[in-house]
């Protein structure tokens, strides 16, 4: 069974002689929790996928230690990524470039393209140092289900298998990683997360090309299945005018609330998150899962505010409610799997 340690120097030893050995490691960062394996250890990385129950065709994140080059996993770095590297990272912020020959197809799944991230939490920044070498990682859950954002989560997801998680606390962010592809001529936003749109335009000096903008194709990347970090319960969204305090409560919902007062009624479970959306967003994760272990007939969130500083928030609320329009051709004509999942 899962076995939780402390994120201490011995625990990190302990991960780091695991890894080393084969094995898998679950382990935090700012954004959510990893399940990760040696990037270069090709069983190992098919160990993430058996573990998880996720197609081998779903690309993972490598996660590389602070200082890392950029080179050993791309081919013909882009001026644009070392920018966005020395600006962000470590920190929250995942760049697809065109990969370097050397890399596993097990980590790709087969595309042409890598993810990379340094991450800023310091459990995982002290595992990265200390194995002295990246590490891939997709989230530390079964495949489709809610994120974990605390190691507690992820021994209870994974609670029929060996595996040691790192105890970092909760993640400070919340929500993973914003994902820029700069392998094609623009930069293109392929997941919203902490850092905004318009801040990578700040550090690039340069439009960075939005999935509403028009059809285009770029690499498969995490999280852009139309239903994904879901609650096992059926979920909606309705807005505030729908929860204004007087209407009879549908037996046995959950509900999740941001601004609108508790309607009249009885309910499975009843959840309440920050109005603003660093806070939301970094609870959010946490709450879905209370909501779900309560067993409601289904959840029902109330919608948030709009504006920039919510797209992350909105993104993955629509994405567990399965109420996301396709916007944008996200793989070539013909590929059966348009969307995937990644940290």
């Amino acid at each position: 069974m899962s076995r939780i340690v402390p994120g201490d120097a011995a625990g990190v030893a302990e991960a780091v002689r695991i890894l080393r050995e084969g094995g898998l490691v679950a382990f935090p960062t700012e954004t959510v929790y990893g399940l990760g394996a040696r990037a270069r250890d090709v069983n190992a990385v098919r160990g993430v996928f058996s573990a998880k129950g996720r197609p081998v065709d779903h690309p993972l994140i490598v996660h590389l230690p602070s200082g890392a080059p950029l080179d050993d996993w791309a081919d013909a770095v882009p001026e644009a990524a070392r920018t966005l590297a020395a600006r962000f990272w470590p920190g929250p912020l995942t760049v697809v470039l065109r990969r370097a020959a050397s890399v596993p197809d097990e980590i790709t799944g087969g595309q042409d393209t890598v993810a990379l991230r340094t991450p800023a939490h310091p459990v995982a920044a002290s595992l990265l140092r200390h194995l002295g070498e990246p590490v891939a990682a997709p989230s530390a859950n079964r495949f489709g289900r809610i994120s974990p954002t605390r190691a507690e989560h992820v021994a209870s997801e994974f609670a029929d298998l060996d595996l040691v998680v790192l105890d970092g606390g909760p993640c400070e962010v919340g929500l993973e990683s914003t994902i820029l592809d700069l392998s094609a001529d623009a930069p293109a936003l392929l997941r919203p997360g902490a850092i905004s749109v318009s801040e990578l335009e700040r550090a690039l000096g340069t439009r960075v090309v939005r999935p509403g903008d028009h059809a285009f194709a770029v690499p498969r990347v995490p999280g852009r299945l139309e239903r994904h970090y879901a609650p096992t319960a059926p979920t909606r969204l309705v807005d505030a005018g729908e929860l204004d305090g007087t209407s009879p409560a549908l037996p046995g919902a959950a509900l999740l609330l941001c601004r609108a007062p508790a309607p009249v009624g009885s309910f499975a479970a009843i959840r309440r998150l920050p109005p603003e959306p660093a806070g939301y967003g970094r609870e959010l994760y946490a709450a879905l899962r209370a909501l779900d272990a309560a067993a409601p007939s289904e959840v029902i969130i109330e919608r948030p505010p709009a504006g920039e500083a919510w797209t992350a928030v909105h993104d993955r609320l629509a994405r567990a409610t399965g109420s996301r329009p396709v916007q944008a051709r996200t793989t070539e004509p013909g590929d059966p799997n348009p969307d995937e999942e990644r940290r």
